[in-house]
């Protein structure tokens, strides 16, 4: 089959390559000037004068990430020197916090609740329980129920420092607001499902170098086609498949934002309007949320500021983020924090002070500097319980494969993956 893949994200390439490898003829198409999507490289000037490569947002993976480690695999990246392997960790810059040992779930997680620092027994018992009876009741829960809802009645600490910061990072939706079926099927699948799975894999290099760009040279090396630059303006149904901007395919996997493909299958000529107009609505209707990245810089470090490669902060009223990350442990540059803020709602110059006020609050650094701030506005789709979310089937031969497809996972790299490789799968069968 002759096969184009709209986008080059992490499910764009996915599922370029997965059709690659199945012997069919791609060809990628990408609005930007680089790959990666959402997930990608950038780069920054620092106040010595020198460049250093920095993502759009520090992103995390996790062991239980089959899908993305597989396909690296697959272009040629190792992830055991490309990614820093780490037990699942949420401790604060006191020492509080939970902190998983290396061991087989479920003992692992069992462990690591019991042995929790900051905790009291009352703390610690309450979520082993709730823990167990999420086991018992197979990890379900009623259609409707939000996070904050799935775990009232827990102490206020846990909800404060263990669920609060897990589910803004797993579906960069507030409690209050995200649905606890998603965020119970992230638990079972990280936690419980297998070995390792809970591990935190955290980037010794940039988010291109990971897959995409690696992907991409593989393609290239086998023959097939990546367009840069090449935004695509109209799609067409014809007699034997699809026409993008003119030119015939036998199948076309859509691997834009959910806002773009919207646009392109609303638009497109096609012998089922009605169903792409109603799919395309659908895509149209999810809400967003977004995800804020302040890189503060020390110029005169000339080594690591943080005891860990990651810390969990307790945010508050004007101090947001939830997680600093430590570059000089995880690529060796010096000097160079990456503060998270999850759900980001506000004004970059007022992220960027407070920010660096909770630097110095949380973790004794004055004299940082803003290095450079990325706010994703349309980082991930609100996960919100009973969401009805676009199907990854648009039409014959037309497939969506985003991460905001219809699916158990919120919006992560390994939800796009999956996606990716799944309508790869099936429009080739």
């Amino acid at each position: 089959m002759k096969l184009a893949v709209v986008g080059a994200g992490w499910g764009g390439m996915a599922a370029a390559v997965q059709a690659a490898q199945a012997g069919h003829a791609v060809t990628v198409f990408e609005a930007a000037r680089s790959v990666g999507g959402r997930a990608r490289a950038v780069l920054a000037g620092r106040a010595d004068g020198s460049t250093v490569t920095l993502d759009n947002g520090q992103h995390i993976l996790i062991g239980a990430y089959a899908e993305c480690l597989r396909l690296m695999r697959a272009v040629g990246v190792d992830p055991a020197q490309a990614l820093l392997r780490l037990p699942l960790a949420l401790v604060f810059p006191d020492a509080t916090g939970l902190a998983l040992p290396d061991a087989a779930p479920p003992w692992d997680a069992l462990a690591g609740i019991a042995r929790a620092r900051g905790w009291s027994l009352r703390e610690r018992g309450a979520l082993l329980t709730r823990a167990a009876r999420w086991r018992i009741t197979g990890f379900a829960c009623p259609a409707g129920t939000s996070v904050a809802q799935l775990c009232a009645g827990l102490p206020e600490r846990l909800q404060r420092e263990f669920i609060d910061p897990l589910c803004v990072s797993a579906l960069n939706t507030p409690s209050a607001e995200a649905c606890g079926q998603v965020f119970l099927r992230v638990l079972h699948d990280s936690l419980f499902a297998g070995r390792g799975g809970s591990n935190l894999l955290l980037p010794r290099h940039d988010l291109g170098a990971l897959f995409p760009e690696p992907a991409a040279h593989w393609l290239q090396a086998r023959g097939h086609t990546v367009l840069l630059g090449r935004r695509v303006q109209q799609l067409a149904q014809i007699d034997e498949g699809w026409q993008v901007d003119g030119e015939p395919f036998d199948a076309v996997l859509l691997a834009t934002s959910s806002h773009e493909a919207a646009r392109l299958v609303a638009g497109a000529k096609a012998d089922q309007p009605p169903a792409l107009q109603a799919w395309a609505a659908s895509a149209q209707a999810l809400r967003f949320g977004a995800i804020a990245t302040v890189y503060a810089e020390l110029p005169s470090a000339s080594g690591p500021l943080l005891a860990r490669p990651m810390l969990a902060l307790r945010p508050r009223t004007g101090r947001p983020a939830q997680f600093v990350f430590d570059r000089a442990r995880l690529d060796g540059t010096p000097g160079l924090l990456a503060f998270v803020v999850s759900a980001f709602e506000g004004e970059r110059e007022a992220l960027e002070r407070d920010v660096l006020a909770q630097a110095a609050e949380d973790l004794g650094l004055a004299g940082l500097g803003v290095l450079q701030t990325v706010v994703e506005k349309r980082a991930t789709f609100a996960c919100t319980p009973a969401l009805t979310r676009p199907q990854r089937h648009i039409a014959p031969g037309l497939q969506a494969c985003g991460d905001y497809v219809a699916g158990p996972y919120p919006a992560t790299l390994e939800g796009a993956v999956l996606h990716g490789v799944a309508a790869a799968q099936d429009v080739t069968s």
